[in-house]
């Protein structure tokens, strides 16, 4: 899912005090304080039945409540699933990222799989049968909850660092099987792509360890630079009210005070859409656009300096280069779901992704000391049909990692992209 950054008040959304069940697996209580914990430590197990549509099915799932860290780089918690095959082979796994894109905690990855069901949480259901194949050749599947406990959408380095200690918590749980030799692929789509990326991005950094026992990502529908996405989806059909939802994910992840920049029409929608999920949104919003959320004086999004701090903090293209192996697949035809491709000085999308973004990120890990960078873009498919080509591609490059082959790159022939140097 696309990111944006305009926010309302705190009192109003940054923290989402309705919308997720009751649950005291999701808390810690303990007396120790976070902050005396290494990220990714465990401080609770439970083992369940792995649930699709509220049905138990015959896998295991290892869910761990772990310390991480939150995008203002505060100790924090948050759960992971671990979801285990029968036979399962402990030297490898995947970490396969989500696109829940939801700004309400019940439709968490981790809820689904313990059997509640929800209306935006139907996201999670879809994405049993991306899972099953997985799961199907003997790897263990971790799914974190990437957008943390308090559903902080949008939020990309947050993002990264919950999935990078997600799966120092499942490889550090004598309960998954696994072990801290267990080698991981990543992989994800769309708000998926957005862990998955930040991820390979911070693991150097954040989680060496983690970095040592990554073998690949492989991501598809990647958000690069927020605020050319902004003006990308700005008035579309389909995809402009998702920039409403970041609106309010931004806020929360940041602490930030936006209400001042918003006119009424802008805070009425903020408020309607604080605990939504995607599925509330697409189609739902036709021609939206930044001019319509802020107040006159504030239509240039130049004008509001915490937008141009937030997007800066959330610009991937700002972001170190991934030292892992990177396949990359990109839809070009968004005028499929409603978006013009033809606007100057950002080019075709997919919808919600701009083509000319992603291209330009993939050139700078080539440029930047990574070659093991492989491009797809498939210029006749939008943001959603272009996961079908994607899907079985990735999985293929991600087994081809793990049997050893080396990684192919296309860093000679990946078309020049847009300048990644920040709008804003």
């Amino acid at each position: 899912m696309a990111a944006f950054a305009l926010v309302a008040a705190p009192s109003a959304i940054c923290a989402p005090q309705a919308g997720a069940a009751p649950d005291a697996f999701y808390e810690y209580t303990g007396a120790t304080p976070l902050s005396a914990f290494e990220p990714g430590t465990v401080l609770d197990t439970r083992t369940i039945p792995y649930h699709v549509a509220g049905l138990p099915a015959p896998v295991t799932a290892v869910q761990l409540l772990y310390r991480t860290t939150d995008a203002q780089q505060r100790p924090t918690v948050n759960v992971t699933s671990v979801l285990v095959p029968p036979g399962g082979n402990p030297a490898k796994a995947i970490a396969y990222q989500s696109f829940y894109d939801s700004l309400n905690p019940e439709d968490s990855p981790s809820r689904a799989i313990a059997g509640d069901v929800s209306f935006g949480g139907l996201v999670n259901t879809s994405e049993a049968a991306l899972i099953a194949p997985s799961l199907a050749q003997g790897y263990s599947v971790i799914v974190a909850d990437t957008e943390g406990q308090q559903a902080d959408f949008a939020a990309g380095p947050e993002y990264g660092m919950n999935t990078l200690d997600s799966i120092r918590a499942a490889t550090h749980s004598p309960d998954t099987g696994l072990n801290p030799g267990t080698r991981i692929g990543m992989i994800g789509y769309s708000g998926g792509a957005i862990a998955t990326d930040w991820a390979a991005a911070l693991a150097p950094s954040y989680a060496p360890d983690v970095n040592d026992q990554l073998v690949g990502a492989a991501e598809g529908g990647v958000l690069v630079n927020p605020a050319r996405n902004l003006s990308y989806v700005s008035g579309s059909t389909g995809w402009s009210g998702v920039a409403a939802m970041a609106v309010i994910g931004i806020a929360r992840s940041y602490d930030v005070d936006f209400a001042p920049y918003l006119n009424p029409h802008g805070a009425q929608i903020i408020d309607k859409l604080r605990y939504a999920s995607i599925a509330n949104v697409l189609f739902q919003y036709p021609g939206l656009t930044w001019q319509q959320l802020a107040k006159p004086e504030y239509a240039d999004p130049n004008s509001v300096p915490p937008f141009v701090d937030a997007v800066r903090k959330i610009d991937l293209g700002l972001a170190p280069t991934p030292t892992i192996p990177m396949f990359i697949g990109q839809g070009a035809n968004g005028v499929l779901e409603g978006t013009d491709g033809g606007r100057r000085g950002i080019g075709p999308g997919d919808g919600v992704m701009v083509a000319g973004d992603v291209r330009a990120l993939a050139n700078q890990y080539c440029d930047t000391g990574n070659p093991a960078i492989e491009y797809q873009q498939y210029d006749l498919l939008s943001h959603v049909p272009a996961m079908a080509p994607w899907m079985p591609a990735a999985l293929l490059w991600i087994d081809d990692r793990f049997a050893g082959q080396a990684a192919p790159g296309n860093c000679g022939s990946i078309a020049p992209g847009n300048p990644l140097t920040p709008e804003l």
